[in-house]
């Protein structure tokens, strides 16, 4: 039987997990969990790289463990944008910074001066945002960080690193690259002309390859260090939205990978780079190869409820999420308009403080008690998808009637009632770890266990049943939409 692991490392944890195909249903155990977060050091924000090394490895010894020769190969998946620097001899170059570090903001001028919004939209597809790639070395270059840049023999992205320091392998893995802001859909490789005018040298990034398509073995040095018998590196969709989106059980609906961030989209045939895409900066992003690409935007998501968990339990009231969503249920609707996606509330800290300086209040008052915040970041985070679904129909000249959420927010019921509600569809919920499924699915595929993707979404919808969730109050929903607009976009 064989044993494959996924790798999936989130912005607040990291799980390693277990499957197998098992009486006709792709079956997951959960080997390893770990806390990960960003820390801030000086006036930087970086992740503990070397933590979460070391933590994928303590996950591969307990699976080593667990399945011996069983396992036959490994898929890594992270959050996109941050990458680090490797030089010839392998070594590390520079830590591996934060997407929400603010270098990229005390630069952002100079970085748009250099080449422009709308330019930049149509030549990658990309949404414009504060933390890509491209944002990220363009502000090294404002800031004087060059040494490590001209040094360098590579840039690569977290999962592609994590690939590298177990096979020796330096790779690009094609959905990681394609959401950098430096990929050209158009010219499908590196964008010279976008490398050249932001001066990162043309040799850094490296081959790219498309998942799946390519098995590296871990070296022995790393499997002799380690106890751990022979088996390969696959690199999956390492985007871990794109590993999401290839989990949902069915197709030709809306996605929503739920979680840290919200990505709410579709899959489409290819890109679609238009002015109305621009203007409400909609990203066009790679997927599995086929009609599997990704149009989406990013939403704040749940990085609201755990910044406000987070600054109440250093107040000393520690809530749980199932207490909060009873906080929140038992609150009346919101009455304060907020957009989850203000600049103001992408850096972490004084969330409190942030949501009352952003309501656009309905009869002069502010939130007050944690049940207030809890219901505010709530309503308004299931009035953005609203408006972001229509904006993703419109560009993408489709119609749903049924939206998937995929991933973490797939189990708060509450959210997913909102959700249908507000948005007057359909919800149907797939399985929390969608992101490790669509790992596995691609491996599985790969070491020819499985056909093709349409055959792993048909083993998936066998092997995990949905919750479905009707619109309910509509009239109550759509008022409150009417008002959401007017307060914050008309």
């Amino acid at each position: 039987m064989m044993i494959h692991l996924a790798f999936d490392l989130g912005a607040s944890s990291g799980k390693l997990l277990a499957g197998k195909i098992e009486n006709s249903k792709i079956v997951m155990e959960e080997i390893h969990r770990f806390e990960n977060g960003p820390l801030r050091l000086a006036n930087g924000l970086y992740w503990n790289f070397m933590g979460i090394y070391s933590s994928l490895m303590s996950g591969l010894k307990k699976a080593q463990g667990r399945f011996g020769n069983d396992i036959a190969s490994l898929g890594i998946d992270s959050f996109s944008s941050d990458f680090s620097l490797v030089g010839k001899d392998g070594d590390l170059m520079c830590p591996v910074r934060c997407y929400r570090d603010e270098r990229t903001a005390r630069t952002e001028h100079s970085t748009y001066a250099t080449v422009s919004k709308r330019e930049l939209y149509f030549s990658c597809g990309n949404q414009i945002a504060s933390f890509t790639t491209l944002v990220q070395l363009a502000a090294m270059r404002a800031e004087g960080k060059d040494e490590a840049l001209d040094r360098a023999h590579k840039l690569l992205f977290v999962p592609d690193l994590l690939t590298f320091y177990l096979t020796g392998e330096a790779v690009s893995e094609y959905t990681v690259a394609s959401v950098s802001q430096m990929y050209s859909p158009h010219e499908k490789t590196w964008n010279e002309k976008i490398l050249r005018a932001f001066n990162i040298p043309s040799h850094i990034p490296a081959e790219i390859i498309m998942p799946g398509t390519r098995a590296f073995p871990v070296s022995s040095r790393v499997l002799e260090d380690n106890a751990l018998t022979p088996f390969s590196v696959i690199p999956v969709c390492e985007h871990d939205t794109a590993s999401a989106f290839l989990a949902s059980p069915e197709t030709g609906t809306a996605i929503l990978s739920s979680g840290t961030w919200s990505l709410l989209g579709c899959e489409v045939e290819s890109p679609i780079i238009t002015d109305f895409g621009f203007a409400h900066n909609i990203a066009n992003e790679g997927g599995y190869p086929g009609p599997h690409h990704r149009l989406l935007c990013n939403i704040m998501g749940t990085w609201l409820l755990q910044q406000l968990r987070s600054e109440l339990a250093a107040e000393g009231t520690v809530y749980g999420y199932d207490e909060l969503r009873a906080l929140a249920e038992c609150q009346k609707p919101s009455r304060w308009f907020i957009d989850v996606d203000h600049a103001d509330f992408f850096s972490p800290g004084d969330i409190r403080r942030k949501i009352r300086r952003n309501c656009a209040s309905m009869d002069g008052s502010l939130p007050e008690t944690p049940g207030d915040f809890i219901r505010c970041a709530y309503d308004n985070l299931a009035l953005k998808y609203r408006r972001v679904l229509d904006k993703i129909e419109k560009n993408a000249g489709k119609k749903f009637e049924k939206l998937i959420i995929v991933g973490g927010g797939s189990r708060d019921s509450l959210m997913c009632r909102f959700t249908a509600d507000s948005c007057g569809l359909t919800v149907s919920t797939g399985i929390s770890d969608s992101t490790a499924l669509g790992n596995i699915a691609v491996q599985m595929v790969a070491c020819k266990e499985l056909k093709d993707v349409a055959e792993a979404r048909e083993l998936i919808s066998q092997s995990y049943p949905p919750n479905v969730y009707e619109p309910r109050d509509t009239n109550a929903w759509d008022d409150a939409y009417g008002a959401y607009e007017h307060a914050l976009f008309a």
